[in-house]
């Protein structure tokens, strides 16, 4: 019988990850309500068509489809085969992948306010936190199954909405003590400015493709794909010009404006990340015109959120302004931006750096020790009566030798131990241990909250 296991790319959640992931979880969640966003949940999957043609060729391929119902009766047993068979040759069934499960939170979203648009007040303003599925090679900072954390807002072209996203980005990772991230900047408009001048704008979705793989395979290789896609030896130098356009915020948008200024569109791009710079004092925003975010949506400002240089790990963040999202499902004109947290990779960068809180393994704060049946009736209301006012306590599971006892709580990180014996019975008291510094006390039974608080 072999091991059993967990497909790859999936993991198990011990108490003590769970508890480490929910403060990820709650610090993103909050500063969300706190800049008025409300929540949302949509299903684990979606329609096919939903998703299928939205994230660009290479996305289309990591989308995990799902096999349709009835497949295991015997009467279709040659149909699933042969369907089967189509679908890992990378043909589509239509009879066997009806539905798959959601890439992101992004095109969900987009479905979900097209099928409510009417009933929604604008701009509305989401955050979604759920998991999210992709057949991806698994490596380092990389999950088949993965949560994201996303807030977006739709129904409203102002930038008002990058510079209150770029904030919940620096609130979210000032408060995890991620004091060294960076943000970066560019805007899709200048990207498409740059296609025009190489070649077109049927270009674009070629050329951003390949400039978004230039932290992993560097610029030779970089100029290598584009010229698999098409582009001349003069386009390929251009965008070799335009991605190594260096100096501070200011002299980088001077120098794009030169290059890019016969463009108008272009033009546009440069002013709306000017605009965004000067309204975000106290945000490390840095403009990058190597960002490129390949995916097919993104109409304007775009971002992405780097760990500190101490953790080799990339991205931890990302989104963008996507004007005609909604398009795609019969919805047009309706402007949307948004942004995502990797809550996998932000977990893996605060544990390199030692980040979690110390604090946050403890569960149960006070042990009491089962010392027989008689005491336990007698400790059991008040437990009841601690818990009632906040304060989470358990009883030893067994009438067992306190040293057994006080390795379990050492064990499970238990703050206080709570001794009951007859003794204390007949006077009302108890005996209480905190046990991180070893000091003890007798108190009253009605004073334990104070004791224990």
């Amino acid at each position: 019988m072999s091991k059993p296991s967990i497909p790859q790319g999936t993991r198990d959640f011990s108490a003590e990850t769970v508890r480490k992931r929910n403060y990820i979880f709650n610090t993103i969640r909050n500063t969300f309500e706190l800049f008025g966003f409300e929540p949302l949940e949509t299903p684990a999957m979606e329609n096919l068509e939903t998703l299928m043609g939205k994230y660009g060729e290479e996305g289309d391929r990591l989308i995990f489809k799902i096999l349709n119902n009835g497949l295991g009766d015997p009467k279709n047993a040659e149909k699933a085969k042969e369907g089967f068979e189509k679908v890992m040759e990378g043909k589509n069934s239509s009879l066997l992948t009806e539905r798959a499960l959601k890439y992101d939170l992004t095109i969900p979203f987009a479905r979900y306010v097209a099928m409510n648009f009417g009933q929604l007040t604008l701009p509305y303003k989401r955050y979604q936190i759920q998991p999210v599925w992709r057949a991806d090679r698994p490596q380092k900072g990389r999950y088949r199954e993965f949560t994201q954390c996303d807030a977006d807002v739709v129904g409203s072209p102002s930038l008002l909405n990058e510079i209150e996203l770029a904030g919940i980005y620096h609130m979210v990772f000032t408060q995890l003590r991620l004091n060294d991230y960076s943000l970066k900047i560019n805007n899709r408009k200048i990207l498409a400015g740059l296609a025009q001048i190489c070649g077109g704008a049927e270009k674009l979705t070629d050329i951003t493709i390949a400039i978004d793989k230039l932290d992993k395979i560097g610029i030779d290789k970089v100029k290598q794909e584009l010229e698999q896609r098409g582009l001349t030896a003069q386009q390929i130098d251009t965008i070799a010009s335009y991605l190594f356009v260096t100096g501070s915020n200011q002299e980088k948008l001077e120098k794009m404006s030169i290059m890019l200024a016969k463009d108008s569109i272009a033009q546009e791009g440069i002013q709306e990340l000017t605009t965004i710079i000067e309204q975000t004092p106290g945000i490390n925003i840095e403009v990058d015109f190597t960002l490129a975010r390949g995916l097919n949506y993104y109409t304007g400002a775009i971002f992405e959120v780097k760990a500190p240089d101490a953790v080799k790990m990339g991205s931890i963040g990302g989104g963008g302004r996507y004007d005609d999202l909604t398009g795609l499902f019969g919805v047009s004109g309706i402007a949307g931006v948004g942004i995502s947290f990797g809550v996998d990779r932000i977990y893996d960068v605060l544990e390199e750096l030692s980040l979690f809180p110390a604090d946050l393994q403890t569960s149960t704060k006070a042990l009491f020790f089962n010392l027989g049946q008689k005491e336990n009736q007698f400790a059991y209301p008040i437990m009841m009566s601690l818990r009632t006012q906040g304060i989470s306590c358990e009883l030893y599971h067994e009438s067992a030798k306190l040293d057994k006892q006080f390795k379990y709580a050492e064990k499970k990180k238990i703050g206080y131990a709570v001794i009951i014996g007859s003794n204390e019975m007949d006077s009302g008291q108890a005996v209480v241990k905190n046990l991180s510094n070893g000091m003890q006390q007798t108190v009253a039974i009605q004073q334990l909250y104070e004791a224990l608080s």
